[in-house]
């Protein structure tokens, strides 16, 4: 790994290798000699010199996935928040577990013959060569001599992990004193075979020897059996390589899987991080339909119309065009979370550059019929109603690009991560002024989601927003003539 680090090791703070733990997505218990873990901890973003560690990531993916039989080596980035599981993790569920192995096996090598470019390497949570030593007891001698199952089974364990018997207490302190036997003979079969059972009958200490009530078998089990809604289920999980979009891939994987014929009573399904994203996909659309929802209630009170609400509305529904423009043109990832926030404030932002274009015309028209002196719910005629639609469509135009162009000059600073100390320029004349950083994955999906939306909405609140205000003018001059045919 050294000679593969060598020419980004000016960039590498540290190198930590554990033996004994596996990756953080192992949730095993206890340490396990056959599993290692190396973390390699990169200097701040400022300091790598414009290296970008991903480079490293796809080298060592490229030098040692599928490189050494009968080793299972997994490379992924540190993630932010609660774990989520693998990128690609399938579940396979079922009752009969011999049964269910051979389908996990097929699904497996189904999705690997179809040669899918970006899984970085399958496998499955299920160990089933997990060496074991299987202490048979005879009970009918064992019934015999007048002893149980349970105290064999606490005599042997006993034997192996102890058991606490006092307390040594020094000063506040205490010390469990803890009874087994030397190591010497706690991992050698037949001392622990050989061991003497003490137990009283009609008043007499007896002792008879392990090996006289069971007997051993070397074997081999699975290393656990998971469950999930009372089934038993295996999971085929992969991290993604390096450049590769993790949902494209499970995409490509469902759409192979649809030709697998799974038997009746198992099933698989889609879980980890693609079960995370489908949950933050319904929540946050639901968080956007509640977010329209009391804007078109706060719009209809304060106009006391319905159309105006909803040609406002619209401006917040087409917005999304720019954002999903934007991202297919500069070919960015869809990030489900951070993009879906954006998408949810940009809600409250392009709303407001409608109100302010629609309230003026409104100030307009009104204006106008106290000149006219007309009702104030009267209408007034088509070109006078257009003209104030021009007017506010002028007045307004200065306005609405100011707040445009500060929000999204504000927000670049953000979407590319500009960086500057204040502190130390003014002390030490020494900005330290660099672009990018860590926070840039979190911060620039949502800037860049309002960028595009907001630079594509205020399109709309100069050009489209007008002409539909007028249109409704149109219509209900027509509704309202269609009426007055329709009486007389």
């Amino acid at each position: 790994m050294i000679r593969i680090l060598e020419p980004d090791k000016e960039i590498i703070k540290s190198i930590l290798t554990t033996v004994g733990k596996g990756s953080p997505d192992d949730f095993s218990v206890g340490d396990e000699a056959h599993k290692s873990i190396t973390t390699i901890d990169f200097v701040d973003f400022q300091y790598r010199n414009g290296k970008n560690t991903s480079s490293v990531l796809a080298r060592l993916s490229e030098e040692f996935i599928g490189k050494y039989p009968g080793v299972l080596i997994s490379l992924g980035k540190s993630s932010m928040g609660p774990p989520a599981g693998k990128a690609i993790n399938i579940e396979v569920s079922g009752e009969n577990f011999k049964e269910l192995i051979k389908i996990t096996d097929s699904v497996k090598t189904f999705i690997e013959n179809a040669h899918i470019p970006g899984i970085e390497g399958l496998k499955t949570d299920l160990d089933v060569g997990k060496p074991e030593l299987v202490v048979k007891i005879d009970r009918n001698k064992a019934r015999r001599f007048g002893l149980s199952t349970s105290q064999i089974a606490m005599n042997i364990r006993t034997s192996l992990f102890g058991k606490e018997i006092s307390d040594f207490k020094v000063g506040e302190d205490e010390y469990p004193i803890v009874v087994r036997l030397k190591d010497e003979y706690r991992y050698n079969v037949s001392s622990l075979m050989n061991q003497e059972i003490l137990f009283h009958e009609d008043g007499e200490d007896i002792k008879i020897p392990l090996s006289a009530v069971a007997s051993i078998e070397y074997g081999s089990t699975y290393g656990a059996v998971n469950r999930k809604d009372q089934k038993r289920v295996i999971t085929i999980s992969s991290n993604v390589s390096e450049g590769f979009n993790a949902t494209s891939i499970n995409q490509q994987i469902a759409q192979n899987l649809a030709g697998f014929e799974m038997p009746q009573d198992f099933k698989y399904e889609f879980t980890g991080e693609q079960q995370e994203q489908a949950e933050s996909t319904v929540f946050l659309a639901r968080a956007m339909m509640i977010a329209v929802v009391l804007i078109i209630m706060i719009l209809v009170t304060q106009f006391n119309s319905v159309i105006k609400p909803l040609i406002i509305i619209m401006t917040v529904l087409f917005s999304t065009i720019g954002v999903f423009g934007g991202i297919a043109t500069f070919k960015m990832d869809f990030i489900v979370v951070m993009m879906g926030i954006g998408i949810v404030s940009l809600a409250g932002i392009v709303v407001n550059n409608g109100i302010v274009l629609i309230d003026y015309i409104e100030l307009l028209k009104k204006g106008k019929r106290e000149e006219l002196g007309l009702d104030e719910n009267s209408f007034l005629p088509v070109d006078v109603a257009t003209a104030c639609v021009m007017e506010g469509g002028k007045t307004r135009l200065r306005p609405v690009l100011l707040t445009a162009i500060t929000t999204i000059l504000g927000l670049i600073s953000l979407a590319v991560g500009l960086n500057l100390d204040f502190a130390s320029m003014l002390s030490n004349y020494e900005p330290q002024f660099y672009i990018g950083g860590d926070m840039v994955s979190f911060w620039g999906p949502i800037s860049w989601t309002v960028i595009f939306g907001l630079s594509f909405a205020t399109f709309l609140t100069l050009i489209i927003v007008p002409v539909m205000y007028r249109l409704t003018i149109i219509i209900q001059k027509m509704l309202i003539k269609l009426f007055d045919a329709a009486v007389d």
